[in-house]
């Protein structure tokens, strides 16, 4: 018998209740905030969207459409966050914060997946068949994350905040960027430091600064052109915006 033979028989022999139960322990795994089984109550809407989720995908699966939808409105109502009956959720996965996460119907989610507030795992096709994502087993979705179509994130993957993923990811790898883009691939041991993820705009940005600025050079150099007046005119301009931007901090 196979690992994935294997899983899918303990996913059978688990009942409503023991996934229930598995459910509310795992932020205790992934939330360092959290001081006290209390919390979990009151300021976990993602651990019940979870759980709502494990209650309508069954009336799903059984023939409630109706019903499981109408479960699942009333769950979005609470817990702001949209996930389909018909998505396939695994073990030990947990929404931080939950906010804005929009799950689609042909969506496979596998298990210890962690996703942060405002990811969306979309479609793109009007299609019947499958057209939402396939995420593998732990992987990491940043907050504000889009990840779209029916591609696939490899097991182990991590995807920065906001990003845009179109394409499939390759399993043990980072993607960042609009659309993503892969910076690490084959790590093992990558985790998701936003902080040392690169500011792929800030790098474009500055790239283009630095390629005017050598046309330029090369223009006056060749034709003899003074352009200093208007050169203290754009310092002059780029100061006032700075000054304006750091009164408005300070308010």
């Amino acid at each position: 018998m196979t690992n994935n033979e294997k899983d899918n028989k303990i996913k059978e022999e688990l009942s409503l209740w023991q996934q229930i139960k598995e459910d509310f322990s795992v932020p205790k795994l992934n939330d360092p905030a959290l001081d006290s089984s209390f919390e979990l109550f009151f300021n976990y809407p993602g651990v019940w969207a979870i759980i709502n989720h494990r209650i309508s995908n069954r009336l799903y699966n059984k023939g409630w459409k109706k019903l499981s939808r109408a479960l699942t409105g009333i769950s979005s109502l609470f817990t702001k966050t949209d996930i389909h009956p018909a998505a396939t959720i695994g073990r030990r996965v947990f929404i931080d914060h939950a906010i804005g996460v929009v799950i689609g119907a042909t969506t496979i989610i596998e298990d210890d997946v962690l996703i942060y507030q405002g990811v969306t795992l979309g479609g793109v096709s009007l299609d019947k068949g499958k057209r939402h994502p396939t995420i593998k087993s732990n992987v990491v979705i940043g907050s504000g994350a889009k990840v779209l179509g029916n591609i696939t994130i490899g097991k182990n993957s991590k995807i920065g905040a906001n990003s845009v993923v179109v394409c499939d990811v390759p399993k043990n790898s980072t993607a960042v960027g609009v659309p993503a883009k892969i910076i690490k691939k084959d790590n093992k041991n990558c985790k998701l430091d936003h902080a040392d993820l690169p500011d792929i705009n800030k790098e474009m940005f500055k790239y283009l600064i630095e390629r005017i600025h050598v046309l330029e050079t090369a223009l006056k150099e060749e034709d003899g052109i003074d352009v200093s007046d208007k050169d203290r005119k754009l310092e002059e301009d780029y100061n006032k915006f700075i000054n304006a931007m750091n009164s408005i901090k300070k308010k």
